[in-house]
């Protein structure tokens, strides 16, 4: 193990895979994933892998933005010590606001290399053990009750822990969706609700108890992230558990939720905090708080989503998992990594840092630009 390291060359890479089918939610259509991939090369010998997924409705950022704004970071991290990886966040958020997404793909590169460096799993060095299953939900797209509810029946059939539905288009609407869902799957398998920010308040309120007797584990996003200071009133008039997910990015999102008692659980993604060092900081304040968690995900790859498992060991305070949406991939170019069974338990591997790469010859074929 050394003290210092310094980045070669840093090779950006644009990773676009088409889904096998399109993902809907209420903010719109995804077709195919688009992605940016970012390996830091260094003067150690160790590479560095790090993954977003830009959505611009969310994050505001593209794969074009990503793939831009990454050459900046490339540049100003030369000379610096990768493993002061709070020195190299600083010096990125200094030198742009925002692009959290792009600053993820960087962060967590600078995390593989640093334990890498230490000779340890991610989880390890994050101060995490291997101890608790992590198994994802599966998501249903919004769309015709019917067809919802057959694609609910199927995530039931493939053994999966629980279903995500998709809703936010119109609240009644929305209840027959999930009365078709219910009537379909059972009452057995938990059911967890996101509207992306498709309500208006009382349209929100109205909905969610009206939702009631369909045993809603819980509601992400009920009204527009902007309209947070009323999100309280929603929670306090639900009876279906509300996690904050768009209005809630980094550290300080989490802080000013908290202390307005707004949501029952929070919804973290590497995309939105800007990386696995902000969202160790929302951990804390969530332990503190004794808000329980949840680690999201936006389209990445299994590359990412190995990242997002290592994160989601640790803190005990983490207890939701939503890593679906790699295995909605029409190819999976990812090496090592971590391992999904059918039934959408996850295996984390015990190899020294992230884990999972993706082979050169893969990435040759990409468009790309080393710095």
């Amino acid at each position: 193990m050394v003290d210092k390291i310094f980045l070669s060359q840093v090779e950006i890479y644009k990773l676009r895979i088409p889904l096998i089918a399109p993902f809907i939610t209420s903010l719109g259509r995804d077709d195919s994933a688009e992605n940016i991939v970012v390996v830091i090369r260094t003067n150690a010998g160790i590479s560095g892998f790090g993954e977003c997924s830009p959505y611009m409705p969310i994050n505001g950022e593209s794969i074009e933005t990503c793939f831009i704004v990454a050459q900046y970071f490339a540049k100003l991290l030369r000379g610096k010590n990768l493993l002061e990886i709070e020195d190299c966040i600083i010096a990125m958020d200094k030198f742009i606001y925002g692009n959290a997404s792009i600053k993820s793909a960087f962060d967590m590169a600078l995390y593989d290399i640093a334990s890498q460096n230490a000779s340890v799993p991610l989880y390890k060095f994050l101060g995490g053990e291997n101890n608790k299953s992590i198994i994802t939900d599966y998501t249903v797209s919004i769309g015709d009750p019917q067809k919802m509810a057959a694609d609910a029946l199927k995530i039931k059939e493939d053994r999966f822990p629980a279903i995500k539905v998709k809703l936010g288009t119109h609240g009644p609407t929305d209840v027959l969706r999930i009365k078709t869902i219910r009537e379909a799957v059972g009452n057995e398998i938990p059911l967890r609700i996101d509207a992306n920010q498709g309500w208006e308040v009382e349209e929100a309120i109205a909905t969610l108890n009206a939702l009631a007797p369909f045993a809603i584990q819980y509601c992400e996003e009920p009204i527009s992230r902007w309209n947070f200071m009323e999100l309280p009133r929603v929670k306090n008039a639900s009876s279906i558990k509300i996690m904050a997910d768009e209005c809630c990015g980094d550290e300080h999102d989490a802080q000013r939720l908290i202390q307005l008692n707004a949501c029952d659980l929070m919804n973290i993604k590497l995309g939105k905090s800007g990386g696995i060092f902000k969202a160790l900081k929302m951990v804390r304040l969530a332990e503190a708080a004794k808000i329980h968690l949840q680690i999201g995900a936006f389209m990445e790859s299994r590359l990412a989503m190995t990242a997002f498992a290592h994160f989601s060991l640790s803190s005990p305070i983490i207890q939701h998992f939503d890593f679906d949406t790699a295995l909605m991939f029409k190819e999976d170019p990812i090496n090592g990594g971590i391992v999904y069974e059918k039934n959408g338990t996850i295996h984390i591997t015990n190899t020294a840092g992230l884990g999972a790469t993706i082979e050169q010859s893969y990435l040759d074929k990409l468009e790309k630009i080393i710095v």
